[in-house]
């Protein structure tokens, strides 16, 4: 067996695809619809439309198939999302990637596959892909059937990154947050694992637009997001709340974690203000959730208590 390369892009598509907060939910009609369609046009009794994240490949929608993910690195469209056109293997028992595969010898048996690749904001996140326990020909025309109805699959995924994104930073908006949070949230409570809430807010930010104008404050605003980008891990989940107060939820973090990612937005706001004639600065609310209290962390309790905070610590910032 032959794993799927890794590829170039790996963190920003990863980050692409977490910001889209749809791994582990629910199923939806929109998806359903296309993997009932392909079934059908195509006679083959499994369709999907597969996530591929870090470790792993999540269906979205599943028709014929009982589980809802396998590991990436047994993964067909693992290797998928590694090209530019649609992957096609006619006989997986005769493919030296795959003939000793155990999706190909276990369940589901696979020995044809056909995915094409599902692209957000310019990166492949997943497939739209068609599995058949007997090999099979795939012609040129069924190729083009694929990748239509490949391309309504990502139109909808589009659609969700749209809704779901700040049009200045190119971070989650609240709404965006809200969802990637929830599940970040459900996922610490499964594992009990430790979080932690960070409410930040740049200070003097009017002063900012007031004294050298609207463009050069969305020049700080995207900075900070920026740094902010840089200093934590693609499976954190960040947003720009609105206006001038953005948010990060650090799972798995602990205090020290915590520290060093808002020393980490400190030093690259200086770095890039260094040329500048004020500095950017922010305050920050933290608010940690050991990993015994995560059964019981509310996220709307969450971000009352990290706002409070953070307002506290920009008053004393404030003080002479």
């Amino acid at each position: 067996m032959i794993s799927p390369k890794i590829p170039a892009d790996e963190q920003e598509r990863c980050a692409v695809l977490h910001d889209l907060g749809v791994l582990d939910s629910a199923p939806e009609e929109r998806f359903d619809r296309l993997t009932r369609l392909a079934g059908r046009l195509f006679s083959v009794p499994v369709a999907l439309v597969s996530l591929v994240d870090e470790h792993r490949q999540w269906f979205k929608s599943s028709v014929g198939l009982a589980v809802r993910e396998t590991p990436r690195n047994v993964s067909f469209c693992g290797h998928a999302i590694g090209g530019e056109d649609v992957f096609v293997v006619e006989d997986a028992t005769k493919d030296e990637r795959f003939w000793d595969n155990p999706l190909v010898t276990g369940e589901p048996h696979i020995r044809f596959y056909a995915g094409c690749p599902l692209r957000v904001a310019g990166y492949k996140v997943g497939t739209l892909c068609l599995i058949d326990q007997k090999s099979r020909h795939f012609s040129e025309d069924q190729v083009a059937i694929l990748k239509d109805l490949a391309e309504m699959a990502s139109a909808e995924l589009e659609a969700m990154h749209s809704a779901l994104i700040d049009d200045l930073t190119g971070l989650a908006n609240r709404r965006g947050f809200l969802k990637q949070a929830r599940s970040c949230i459900a996922l610490c409570r499964r594992h009990q694992q430790p979080l932690s809430l960070l409410y930040m807010d740049l200070r003097n930010f009017k002063a900012v637009n007031d004294g050298y104008g609207h463009a050069e404050g969305d020049r700080a605003l995207c900075a900070f997001a920026r740094a902010l980008q840089a200093s934590v891990r693609v499976s954190d989940v960040i947003a720009r709340q609105g206006g001038d107060e953005f948010l990060a939820l650090l799972a798995q973090a602990t205090p020290d974690q915590v520290d060093r990612v808002l020393e980490a937005v400190r030093q690259r706001l200086q770095e890039w203000t260094q040329g500048c004639s004020y500095r950017l600065e922010f305050s920050a609310g933290v608010v940690a959730v050991t990993a015994d209290a995560a059964g019981r962390v509310d996220l709307d309790d969450l971000l009352r208590r990290s706002d409070a905070l953070m307002y506290e610590h920009k008053r004393a910032d404030r003080t002479p």
